[in-house]
Order: structure tokens, then C-alpha cells, then sequence
């Protein structure tokens, strides 16, 4: 989609601002019609709740995620510059589903968390995350003869064959449990419902076309408003393509994440937030990068490193708090402040450049006494126990 809009009139930006809220809107509904169109005809096939589960329904809840950074990369295809808004979009939707889903979910009620959990899942999101930050960081692209940070071609092919992997691994799994007993073929966290085969068409449809128009009003909005804010206060584009990537976009389409997650929390059944998150973030790098990535290289702005090396503390802190075996109130406010303080810094980084190496000290500085103090919480209450 082309950039072409007057960011020096006024309803420029309104007409922007509703775009970007319809196309949010579009991306958290339609994905929920397209995975409900899915799953019924998966259901017809006489395929197990729990295998849609784990397939149709994790697939199609990473949809909003999936537009959003296919879309700003087809973008950066056809028009140049740094894909910002798709990297951002990714990284700050996994640190705010590590720290503002699941803190808001522990604040609620405790999050209780299997011991299996930590054992298996878990070590694989620490993997996936960690290939993800070495393949932007240490391989990148030559632009004008400057090294940029990027997620290349061939990586996001080799993030695709994981993500086929990984899912190959969660039926393969599940498959074995339900031999053992352990768990009944029909359970799923997702209710299915069974629609006529021509409603489920319509819905996959409906839900497509819903999902691609909302991605395309999501990055043409947020674009022009960073662009437009960034001529107007004289900031570095980048930084506040960056900025709206990592918030308005990232939490928008983190909602589904949100909504579910704290409507569990509310039921008593917060022991699914953790699940929820584990598999998410491993979808949005593994299929959402990987695909948006082989479809166009993603080069990023070199801010990127300290976004990642946030959403890699984001996950080694709440893997520790996954180690103690639960997540409290206190756990649960410990990773909202978290966020705020990640948010307070982009903000300050968007808007004085100057001084954004001090801001990123005091940012490192905070979150190492936090990780400090977590490590020495979970110690204390291991040793009690």
C-alpha cells in the first residue's frame, strides 16, 4: 500500500486514526470467524478438538499478527525503507503478552503453572527466542553500504520449517498422551462449534478478506502517523515507526491474547494463561516472521537489539517465576511495572534521540535489579518450601 497521504492536514490524521482502530477491529474479529469457519469444517473431517486445538485454532489466533507484518513487508517491497512496524509489531506483541497479559491475568488470580510446563515448553520458547534475536542481530544486510539488521530470506524459511516442526511435535505429543490415557481425546480449551459447510466456507471467507483489509489499514495508518509525527516534531522515523509498532500495534493485536486470558482468570481456570502466551510467542516468530520474512527480507532499524534483548528478559523473568510454580499478585504487578518502565523508555528514546544512551543505561539498570530481585524472590520461596 502506497504512502502517499498529506500528513500536514488535519483530517489526514483522523482519517488515519480510524483506520488504524477499524483495522484492529477487523483483525480481532475476523480472525475469530475465520478460525471458527476452520475448525468446523477440521470438526466435519472428524478431526480431534484437540488437534484443532493445537493446529486450525493456534494458526488462526496468530492471524491479526500474521496481516499486520505480511502487509508492512509487501510495503517495504514495493516502497522501500525499514519494516518496523512488522518487527515491532512482533516483539512487542510477545513482551506484552509476556508482561501485560500474564500480569494482568496474575493480578486477578494466581497463575498456577505445571511442572511439565517448564520442562518442555517452555525451554522451547527460550530457543525460539534466542535464534530469533541471533538471526537479526549477528546477520544482516548491506544497504548502501551500511550493516543493517534484518531477518533474511533464508532465515525466515528455516522459521518456517520450525514452526512445521514444532507443530508435527504438539500433535505427536498430544497423540502419545492420548494413548497413555493421560488426556481425553475431545478436551480443548476452544469451544467448537459445528456450522453447515457452506456457513463454515463463508466464515473462512468473510474472515480472509477481513483479516488482509485490517492488516492493510493497520500498517497504512500506523505508518502515516509515524511519518507525520516524525516531520512535524523533527524525530527520527525509525523511532516512531519503531514506537507505534511496539505499542498500538503490538497491543491491539495482542487482545485476543488479553481478552482470553483474563476472562480465564475471572473463571478460575488462570492455569491456561501460561499455555497461551508459551504458544503464541512461539507462533508470532516462528510462522508470522518466517512467513513475513520469506516473502520479503525484514531490515529494522538498529534500535531493534534493545526491543530484543527486553523481550528476552521478559521471558527469562517469567520462567523464573514459572520455576517457583506459580505467579502471584505480586508477580503479576512486578510484570506490569515492568512494562510501564519499558514504555516509559520508548517514549523517552522516541523523543530525545540525544539522550537515548542514558535512557537505555537507567532501562538496563532497572530491569537488572528487578531480574536480581526475582531471582532471589524465587530462591527465598523455594527455600520455604
Amino acid at each position: 500500500m502506497f504512502l502517499d497521504l498529506n500528513m500536514s492536514l488535519w483530517y489526514s490524521w483522523i482519517l488515519c486514526l480510524v483506520l488504524l482502530v477499524i483495522g484492529i477491529f477487523l483483525l480481532v474479529k475476523c480472525s475469530d470467524i475465520f478460525v471458527g469457519g476452520s475448525a468446523s469444517i477440521a470438526r466435519k473431517m472428524k478431526i480431534s478438538p484437540m488437534i484443532i486445538g493445537l493446529t486450525v485454532v493456534a494458526f488462526g489466533t496468530s492471524c491479526p499478527e500474521l496481516a499486520v507484518s505480511v502487509s508492512d513487508s509487501i510495503t517495504c517491497l514495493i516502497n522501500g525503507g525499514n519494516a518496523n512496524v512488522a518487527m515491532g509489531n512482533i516483539v512487542g506483541s510477545n513482551i506484552c503478552n509476556l508482561l501485560i497479559v500474564l500480569g494482568f491475568s496474575a493480578v486477578f488470580t494466581p497463575i498456577i503453572i505445571k511442572r511439565s510446563v517448564c520442562k518442555k515448553e517452555y525451554p522451547i520458547l527460550i530457543l525460539v527466542s534466542v535464534v530469533f534475536t541471533i538471526f537479526t542481530l549477528l546477520f544482516g544486510l548491506n544497504v548502501d553500504g551500511v550493516k543493517t539488521f534484518a531477518i533474511l530470506r533464508i532465515e525466515g524459511i528455516i522459521l518456517v520449517i520450525g514452526i512445521i516442526l514444532y507443530v508435527w511435535y504438539l500433535v505427536y505429543d498430544a497423540k502419545k498422551q492420548i494413548k497413555k490415557g493421560l488426556v481425553d481425546e475431545n478436551n480443548t480449551e476452544e469451544e467448537i462449534k459445528e456450522m453447515k459447510t457452506s456457513k463454515s466456507i463463508l466464515y473462512i471467507i468473510l474472515g480472509a478478506i477481513g483479516i488482509v483489509l485490517g492488516g492493510e489499514a493497520v500498517v497504512f495508518g500506523s505508518k502515516n502517523i509515524a511519518y507525520g509525527i516524525g516531520d512535524l516534531a523533527s524525530l527520527n522515523k525509525d523511532l516512531v515507526e519503531s514506537l507505534v509498532g511496539l505499542t498500538i500495534v503490538a497491543v491491539g493485536t495482542s487482545l485476543p491474547e488479553l481478552v482470553t486470558s483474563v476472562v480465564a482468570a475471572k473463571k478460575g481456570e488462570n492455569e491456561i494463561a501460561l499455555g497461551n502466551v508459551i504458544g503464541s510467542n512461539i507462533f508470532n516468530i516462528l510462522f508470522v516472521i518466517g512467513i513475513a520474512a520469506t516473502v520479503n527480507p525484514l531490515t529494522v532499524g538498529n534500535q531493534i537489539w534493545i526491543d530484543m534483548v527486553v523481550m528476552l528478559a521478559a521471558t527469562l523473568v517469567v520462567f523464573i517465576f514459572a520455576l517457583s510454580g506459580k505467579i502471584n499478585k505480586m508477580g503479576g504487578l512486578t510484570l506490569l511495572i515492568l512494562y510501564l518502565i519499558y514504555l516509559g523508555y520508548l517514549i523517552l528514546r522516541t523523543v530525545n534521540q540525544a539522550n537515548s544512551n542514558i535512557y537505555m543505561i537507567i532501562l538496563f539498570t532497572l530491569y537488572a535489579i528487578s531480574f536480581i530481585l526475582v531471582v532471589i524472590f524465587t530462591l527465598i520461596k523455594k527455600k520455604k518450601e
